[in-house]
């Protein structure tokens, strides 16, 4: 490839950024989080193969943060639904876990508040 056709691309891919709004490049981006999460705490095809709760729960306290910064910047109708799917998140990783965490220790939980 030529210096020329990656500075093309680059700035292709500049301008299609450019026309995304906020809104959708965040919710994308908790969209990928939680179906990250979702397939790590068992909530997939393959959970014997998939299960790794080390991995759900760093991918669920990042979605809290996203989630919880995010919120007033998407409004209600967006944030509402990450939230639902958040919370259904960790209440499958302490339904997953051999030892659970205490209400308001799971991952997230500082930020969202307990969930039970």
């Amino acid at each position: 490839m030529s210096d020329a056709y990656l500075e093309d691309d680059s700035i292709g891919a500049a301008r299609d950024i450019a026309d995304v709004q906020a809104v959708e490049v965040i919710t994308t981006t908790a969209v990928h989080l939680m179906s990250a999460a979702a397939v790590k705490v068992g909530l997939a095809d393959d959970p014997e193969n998939q299960l790794d709760l080390d991995e759900a729960r760093k991918l669920i306290i990042a979605l809290a943060g996203l989630v919880t910064a995010g919120a007033p910047e998407i409004g209600d109708m967006h944030a509402r639904s990450l939230r639902d799917g958040l919370r259904s998140l960790q209440l499958a990783f302490r339904e997953a876990s051999p030892f659970p965490d205490a209400i308001g220790q799971g991952p997230g939980e500082k930020l969202t508040g307990p969930v039970n």
